[in-house]
């Protein structure tokens, strides 16, 4: 197998912590997509959508997306489990992922992207307002989420899993491209979750 990454950028980062929560090693390569290589027909060739991460298998076929990569290798790897061990857990689970995607990374994401500077050669054009209406949604998603840590220790429940991962990595990202620190604004609960995600040794993964 092969990974296919790039350099602090969210959704590879996703798949590394997952990966090295898992104990798994595989061989990366690196597209730099700063530079466009994501975008160069010998790796449309892989994934036409021009997109990282993609995981090459050993028969050559290429598996896109992050959340498809992670059940690849929850399916590798059982052990650690990260995505259910019953449907029952498995559907709160993703809910909880699904959720962190949609209404935390994805804002996170889009702000950054439309805000941030080196980030236009990404997001041609640039739509300020929206990133800023972005950076809002963000905030909104992190009270809820101040709110459900509060009961709870992890996104999911009581147990570390696949959502905890995608929240990590958002807030992460958000950090340094849109500069938003949970602590500063109030939200002690999920600064202290942070912090201690922070600490697992998968916390370095693709950073």
């Amino acid at each position: 197998m092969k990974l296919y990454m790039s350099a602090r950028a969210p959704n590879p980062r996703r798949v590394a912590m997952f990966a090295a929560e898992k104990g798994l090693q595989i061989p990366e390569q690196m597209i730099d997509i700063m530079s466009g290589e994501q975008r160069s027909d010998s790796y449309r060739a892989k994934n036409p959508l021009a997109r990282v991460p993609a995981l090459e298998l050993d028969d050559g076929r290429v598996l896109c997306e992050t959340r498809a990569i992670c059940t690849y290798l929850e399916g590798l790897q059982p052990e650690p489990n990260l995505m259910g061990t019953d449907f029952e857990e498995r559907a709160f689970i993703e809910m909880a992922d699904r959720r962190m995607e949609l209404h935390l990374f994805a804002p996170v994401a889009n702000a950054a992207r439309h805000t941030h500077p080196a980030l236009a050669v990404l997001e041609s054009p640039q739509i300020a307002e929206f990133g800023a209406v972005q950076s809002a949604r963000v905030r909104e998603a992190v009270a809820w989420l101040d709110e459900v840590l509060a009961r709870q220790p992890y996104v999911a429940g009581g147990r570390f899993t696949i959502a905890d991962i995608t929240a990590f990595c958002a807030l992460e990202f958000a950090k340094g491209l849109i500069r938003f620190r949970p602590g500063q604004e109030g939200f002690a609960h999920v600064q202290a979750w942070r912090d201690r995600i922070a600490e697992r040794p998968s916390a370095k993964a693709g950073n």
